[in-house]
C-alpha cells in the first residue's frame, strides 16, 4: 500500500471558497480550489489504493492530478507500506521573549530617542520603524542609528521626505557609520536621482507618492507574508498589534500611532508604564480566526490585519471592534477582489474617518 505524506510545513488553510496552501520553508503561498482539501484529508487518513477504489474512473483522473500536483509542487512524498513517522506535526505554538518586538514613531524631534532609549533596553525592544514628517539631515540619520549602538535593537527602518542633499554620496556616508538601519524610503521625490545597485548594507527605495501613516491598514496580495514567524504569531495572536507599541507626532502612546486611544504621552509616561496597563494588551490576542468575514479566508494567515481603520460593523461580547479591515477589497465568498474605496458598505466608516481628520489613504 502507498501512502501520501504531507511535509511538516506545509500549512493549509480552508476559507469558505478555496484553500491557500503555504510551504513555510520556501515562503510562498499558493491558491487551490475548494476541493483539493478533501483530498489532502483523505490522503491523511487513507491509503492511495483505498481512496482509488472507491472513486469512479473520472473521479480517479482528477484524483490523480491532484496527488501529482502535491508531488511536483514537494508539498509532501510517498511512502510504501504505511506513513512515516519521521515527520510529525509542526507545532505552531508562538514563542517571543520581548516584552515588545516593535515600536512605531511618528518622529518629530529626533530628541525623543534619548528619552525613550533605556525603555526600548528594558523592553527588549528588536526593531524600529520611524516615519518623519520633517527631512532629515546625513548626521541625522546617523544619530538616529548611534543612539541605540549598544542596544538590543536589531533593526531600524526610516521613512522621510526627499530632499536635495540626499544623493549618493549621502547614502553612501549613511552607509558606512551606521550598522542597524536596514531600510531607508525617502518619499516626494520628483525623480530618482541615481540607480541603486547592490552597493549598500541597507536597502533604499525613492517614490515620487507622498507616504502618509494613514494610508496604512491597505491588504494587498503584494503585502503578503508566508515567513514561518509571522504565519505562526497570525494563527496566536493578532497579526498587526501583539507585541507592538506606537507613538503619535504629539508623543502620545498607543497600541499603533493610528488608533484614537493612548495610554499616556512619551512627556509623562514611561513605555513600561503604558505596557503594564491591562487595557493595552486586549487586542493582542483578536486573531484573524475571530474576526467577520476575515475568519472565512483562505489568506488569514499570511495577511496582515488592521485595527485602526475597520469596517466599524461587529462588536464582540468583550467590547473589541472584530469587524473587517475597512481598507481590504477581498470577498473570500466569491474569491474577488474590488476596489474597497468604492464598496457602498463601506462609506458609512470611510465618512467616519474622514470627519475625525483622516484624508490621507482615503478617496476623495
Amino acid at each position: 500500500m502507498k501512502h501520501f505524506n504531507l511535509f511538516s510545513n506545509t500549512l493549509i488553510t480552508k476559507g469558505a471558497g478555496r484553500i491557500l496552501i503555504s510551504d513555510l520553508q520556501r515562503n510562498t503561498s499558493e491558491v487551490y480550489p475548494l476541493e483539493f482539501y478533501d483530498v489532502i484529508e483523505e490522503l491523511k487518513n487513507k491509503s492511495i489504493e483505498d481512496i482509488l477504489s472507491d472513486y469512479d474512473d473520472e473521479s480517479k483522473e482528477i484524483f490523480q492530478q491532484y496527488l501529482n500536483l502535491l508531488l511536483e509542487k514537494e508539498y509532501g512524498f510517498i511512502t510504501q507500506n504505511g506513513w512515516d513517522n519521521n515527520f510529525p506535526p509542526l507545532s505552531y505554538q508562538y514563542n517571543n521573549y520581548s516584552s515588545i518586538s516593535d515600536l512605531f514613531i511618528e518622529l518629530n524631534d529626533i530628541s525623543i530617542l534619548e528619552k525613550i532609549k533605556q525603555s526600548v533596553e528594558n523592553l527588549g525592544i528588536k526593531y524600529l520603524v520611524i516615519h518623519s514628517k520633517k527631512k532629515i539631515t546625513m548626521e541625522d540619520f546617523i544619530r538616529i542609528d548611534q543612539t541605540f549602538a549598544s542596544s538590543v535593537v536589531s533593526g531600524i527602518e526610516i521613512f522621510a521626505p526627499y530632499h536635495d542633499a540626499v544623493d549618493k554620496e549621502f547614502i553612501q556616508e549613511i552607509n558606512t557609520k551606521t550598522s542597524r538601519t536596514y531600510n531607508l524610503t525617502f518619499y516626494n521625490c520628483k525623480k530618482v536621482p541615481f540607480k541603486v545597485k547592490d552597493e549598500f548594507r541597507f536597502i533604499v527605495n525613492f517614490t515620487k507618492d507622498p507616504i502618509h501613516i494613514s494610508s496604512c491598514g491597505k491588504v494587498d496580495v503584494k503585502y503578503f507574508n508566508t515567513n514561518i514567524t509571522k504565519v505562526i504569531e497570525a494563527i496566536n495572536h493578532n497579526s498587526c498589534l501583539h507585541k507592538k507599541i506606537g507613538i503619535d507626532i504629539h508623543g502620545n502612546i498607543k497600541n499603533c500611532p493610528l488608533m484614537p486611544v493612548n495610554f499616556g504621552n512619551i512627556n509623562t509616561h514611561t513605555l513600561e508604564q503604558v505596557v503594564n496597563q491591562n487595557d493595552f494588551k486586549k487586542l493582542w490576542n483578536l486573531t484573524k480566526d475571530k474576526i467577520e468575514i476575515c475568519k472565512d479566508c483562505e489568506f488569514r494567515y499570511v495577511c496582515t490585519d488592521c485595527r485602526a481603520f475597520t469596517e466599524q460593523s461587529h462588536i464582540d461580547e468583550n467590547g473589541l471592534d472584530t469587524s473587517k479591515p475597512l481598507k481590504c477589497g477581498y470577498n473570500p465568498y466569491t474569491n474577488i477582489w474590488e476596489d474597497w474605496s468604492k464598496n457602498p458598505l463601506k462609506q458609512n466608516a470611510i465618512q467616519c474617518y474622514e470627519k475625525i481628520g483622516y484624508h490621507e489613504g482615503f478617496p476623495v
